[in-house]
């Protein structure tokens, strides 16, 4: 089985221009919310399976290269006749990359998460920043301690205020990779669009995480070579570069992304940028470049991943 490579680096040197995250310049209010580092228990906000939240989000899996209707079935552990009655217009002979499936969900689970039980993994962290035009982006750090590669991963995000806790909105957060690298860790991340309370409280609960069959080769093994990251003169944006360098023995990479996250002096995550390229035959790399900004304390480090993609 070909195992996913995963290159992070950790990287400080000084002055690059300032960005924003990847949404209109704001200017940005420091606010720190729950507990900054792990927990046994976990960090405040994160629920039970168990517990039903608000309007949850239905799951629906990308159909990626090489993925059949049966595989899909056997990753998420439903039959394949409740994943076809789910989907009735899509035709198992001729699905296409980028198509969207919902997966089943039980009929008697009220809250309405999928039937599969996530893949273990740890949330080390739930931090919440309010913007200036009253919305509020969330990250859920979440770590793999396992020797497999964990796909899908994703979370439900409820927010809540007032002395009784009532539910404002709720919404999936996503990683900015398709995978989880073994002993690595990403953040989960989610913006409410405005207005939201800047001491509204987030709750947390696990929808998905899967582990990757063996044999599956939708992810090529990729490296980042001459990384350079330059952290601005303030401390609020890091300028990362480099080149993602494929194998001569790999299969060319039809699409690559690179992951850079943004931690401060209390090992917070502040912000978190997705940067997505393509193109690249065996033994060669491609250059990139992008900005993450951070949207709470000043930038100290930055860790950068990469996935590539037949």
């Amino acid at each position: 089985m070909k195992r996913v490579l995963i290159f992070l680096v950790l990287m400080l040197t000084a002055c690059a221009p300032q960005a924003d995250l990847s949404t209109p310049a704001v200017t940005l209010i420091p606010y720190a919310t729950h507990t900054p580092g792990p927990l046994p228990t976990g960090p405040v906000g994160l629920v039970t399976a168990s517990a039903a939240l608000p309007s949850p989000t239905p799951f629906v899996y990308t159909v990626g290269q090489g993925d059949t209707m049966g595989g899909i079935a056997l990753k998420f552990g439903v039959s394949l006749a409740d994943l076809q009655a789910a989907n009735p217009e899509v035709s198992p002979n001729s699905m296409s990359v980028g198509q969207a499936l919902k997966i089943p969900s039980d009929p008697a689970n009220p809250s309405g998460e999928p039937t599969p039980m996530p893949a273990p993994f740890t949330v080390k962290q739930i931090t919440c920043y309010p913007s200036a035009d009253g919305g509020m982006w969330c990250f859920v750090l979440a770590h793999n301690d396992f020797s497999d590669v964990l796909e899908n991963v994703s979370a439900q995000v409820t927010l809540a205020a007032g002395a009784n806790g009532n539910s404002l909105a709720s919404q999936t957060a996503w990683l900015p990779l398709n995978i989880l690298p073994p002993n690595t860790s990403l953040p989960m991340a989610v913006f409410f669009a405005p207005p939201i309370p800047a001491d509204a409280k987030p709750q947390v609960q696990i929808l998905t995480a899967i582990k990757l069959l063996p044999g599956d080769a939708r992810y090529l093994s990729a490296t980042i070579q001459n990384l350079l990251v330059q952290v601005d003169w303030n401390r609020h944006s890091a300028q990362v570069s480099g080149g993602i360098f494929l194998p001569a023995e790999s299969k060319a990479a039809a699409s690559v992304w690179v992951a850079a996250t943004a931690y401060d002096e209390l090992d917070r995550v502040v912000g978190v940028r997705r940067w997505a390229g393509g193109g690249i035959q065996p033994g060669t790399s491609l250059p990139f470049t992008l900005t993450v900004s951070s949207l709470g304390g000043r930038v100290t480090r930055v860790e950068v991943a990469v996935e590539a993609r037949p």
